[in-house]
């Protein structure tokens, strides 16, 4: 296992995580996503931690904060040898002050969490999205006195706009609050808007990156087929989330089968190995219902991609340029041929 410092930060962390989103203590509206009881649960912790993943995700979103629950007894022996990341901001309960990321739910989260997990500490507390109703300021002095109260060792974020990310970076260093050291963004060969804008920011202010569904929902995975999209047992047919073009979709992952046969791999490690070649990412998150995926995902840590292969996987996947991208590229490259003399 290859392992990493988070961002700007002396924690390290290893580069393929063991994402708990699936765990579950019974039955949940969306079996599709929350299926995995306690002894697979075990199991798969157990896998990660002898594949040496020493970094682990959930959320109190997550099958209700049963996730949480199941991953803090999976871990409760080794508690003092991983790094523990959860989240808040998604509606927790019914009452319209579970939700968000105000002070009052923040503080109220964070112990929720804290017990949950069986633990007296949380490596990582990450913002889920973004809140529109609670001022900016609001939730980073929360996020602050977290930290502050030695609940919560680092912070991050998840699904923020750019735009959001660079005034907080800015309020926290003027404020001298706890600053933000990463943000968990969903990345992949059929979602590439990150690099757009947010990586750029990110590189700005010397931010980590981890990401989350780097198969697409499971979709490069190369095991669905026109007929199966909406089989029930899919994660796709109850996590339809990610907006990409499916016939697009199909066709990358005929590119990538070569690929995948050259090495003796399959689709799904030719994906991860792809995003683990991208400066910006420091950790890729792995969920797994069955053991037998999460070992198959595991595979990717001896796979290296030829530069001519990763050139074939981003012709396959160009990022379409949006305003003003277009412009400042071109006006970028007018720069370049006058400096040159072309």
């Amino acid at each position: 296992m290859r392992y990493a410092t988070l961002g700007n930060t002396g924690l390290i962390v290893s580069r393929l995580a063991f994402g708990a989103m699936t765990f579950t203590q019974g039955n949940r509206d969306n079996g599709a996503i929350f299926k995995v009881g306690e002894e697979v649960a075990d199991q798969l912790v157990g896998q990660a931690l002898d594949a040496g993943i020493n970094f682990f995700d959930t959320a109190d979103g997550y099958a209700g904060g049963e996730s949480e629950i199941l991953l803090g007894k999976a871990l409760a022996s080794r508690r003092k040898d991983v790094v523990i990341a959860t989240k808040a901001g998604f509606r927790s309960g019914p009452p319209p002050t579970q939700s968000g990321l105000s002070r009052r739910h923040i503080l109220w989260s964070v112990d929720q969490s804290l017990q949950r997990l069986g633990t007296d500490w949380l490596d990582i507390y990450i913002a889920h999205r973004e809140d529109p109703f609670t001022p900016l300021e609001e939730t980073l002095e929360a996020l602050d006195a977290v930290v502050r109260s030695g609940k919560v060792r680092y912070l991050g974020f998840s699904n923020w706009s750019a735009w959001k990310v660079a005034a907080a970076m800015e309020i926290q260093k003027a404020n001298g609050l706890a600053p933000f050291t990463h943000g968990q963004m969903y990345y992949s060969l059929l979602g590439r808007d990150v690099e757009r804008d947010i990586i750029p920011m990110m590189q700005r202010y010397g931010l980590g990156m981890t990401i989350w569904s780097p198969l697409a929902a499971g979709f490069l995975s190369g095991k669905y087929t026109r007929e199966t999209l909406s089989d029930p047992e899919n994660r796709l047919s109850g996590f339809d989330l990610l907006p990409f073009d499916k016939e697009q979709g199909f066709a990358l992952v005929e590119r990538m089968r070569p690929i995948a046969q050259a090495h003796g791999a399959s689709v799904a490690q030719v994906a991860i190995a792809w995003l683990l070649t991208r400066n910006a990412v420091t950790s890729v998150i792995l969920g797994a219902s069955k053991p037998h995926q999460l070992e198959d995902n595991l595979g990717v840590a001896t796979l290296t991609l030829t530069a001519e292969e990763l050139k074939t996987l981003d012709d396959a996947t160009p990022l379409p340029l949006v305003y003003p991208n277009w412009f400042a590229e071109k006006m970028a490259d007018q720069d370049t041929r006058k400096t040159l003399g072309r």
